[in-house]
């Protein structure tokens, strides 16, 4: 997105943008709404087949599916791209649709008086600002990119804008932290739960023969084959739950902790140093750069270590950056 009407520019948006401008950006590029818009639409189309037969109900659920893709499809790729730039003076707010018009709006800092950081619900490590006008108006603004640096850039702003009162943002990933924390501390299943998990497969998959022999039916090979499966996926809850549950990455000056579980729930760590690195990249884990990227660290022993999810490219990058620093990678060993 590119700002043309000169007049609507402060003095900071010049070619050569002063380095205490603010930006922040949000919007998929073009290549990411086609494979989403593909994504629906190859959706909508398995459901094609029930508009060619003379059942009412599958022609009505077709022309739902297909509607509702087609809404998807539309919201997709109509969403708007939007640019902040925060500037010491002023906030240069710019919105722009695929096919339509970039519309500006300025918002001096005189019209500020509250400053707000909420974190997402759905992506533990991520911020944006909500700014409250003296008219009443609340702007909230794209996710800040750099999120290892949330708390500087908070009271940054808070600083040029002279808001008082501004919460400190609770940051897990801040660069500030003596420790960085990815993810959540892992706890093991409970027995109860775990016994549960294991009784609902065993009666699964008892289901089909018990049904059978309270009809008076001969069970079927289906049916008997389904019994020791039951059993063994019942052991393999009991044995293997706790390992499901994921990592939790602990990052310190010269190390990570990596901590995960064992079957029988017990706490497993692994550590990671700098000279150990082969191999630092940004992964996308998942259909979307904007939820499911991740950091994953290769060491020269052929280990590999797959951070839990961060969210974006960009976040995924500014965490592995930080990771990079403070491990002292390599320069030939930095892929990201």
């Amino acid at each position: 997105m590119e700002f043309r009407e000169r007049r609507n520019q402060p003095h900071a948006m010049d070619d050569t943008p002063s380095h205490s401008d603010i930006r922040l950006r949000e919007g998929s590029s073009i290549a990411q709404r086609l494979v989403m818009s593909g994504f629906a639409v190859a959706v909508a189309l398995c459901f094609t087949p029930g508009l060619f037969t003379h059942d009412i109900l599958e022609i009505i659920i077709s022309v739902a599916a297909l509607l509702v893709g087609a809404g998807f499809v539309v919201g997709i790729m109509l969403a708007p791209a939007v640019v902040w730039i925060i500037t010491p003076n002023e906030i240069l707010i710019g919105r722009q649709s695929p096919f339509g018009k970039l519309r500006t709006r300025i918002v001096a800092k005189d019209d500020i008086t509250g400053l707000q950081v909420p974190g997402s619900k759905r992506v533990k490590a991520r911020f944006q600002l909500v700014f409250t006008l003296a008219s009443g108006e609340r702007l909230a603004s794209p996710p800040i990119a750099d999120v290892t640096h949330v708390r500087d850039t908070v009271a940054r702003i808070a600083t040029q804008f002279e808001v008082p009162n501004v919460e400190e943002p609770v940051n897990p990933l801040d660069a500030s932290n003596p420790e960085m924390q990815l993810g959540e501390p892992l706890e093991p299943f409970s027995v109860r739960d775990i016994r549960i998990v294991s009784l609902i497969a065993i009666a699964l998959c008892a289901v089909p023969y018990a049904y059978k022999l309270w009809r008076g039916w001969p069970p079927s090979h289906v049916d008997i084959l389904l019994l020791p499966l039951g059993a063994i996926a019942a052991y393999a809850v009991h044995r293997y739950a706790n390992l499901v549950t994921g990592a939790f990455w602990i990052i310190r000056q010269n190390d990570i902790r990596v901590e995960r579980l064992w079957g029988d729930g017990s706490l497993r760590a692994d550590h990671i140093a700098g000279p150990d690195v082969k191999a630092i990249t940004v992964d996308r884990r998942g259909r979307s750069e904007d939820e499911h990227c991740i950091v994953t660290i290769r060491l020269h022993s052929g280990r590999r270590f797959r951070s839990p999810r961060i969210g974006s490219r960009v976040e995924a990058r500014a965490v592995g950056t930080e990771i990079v620093r403070r491990l002292g990678i390599a320069a030939e060993s930095n892929k990201i």
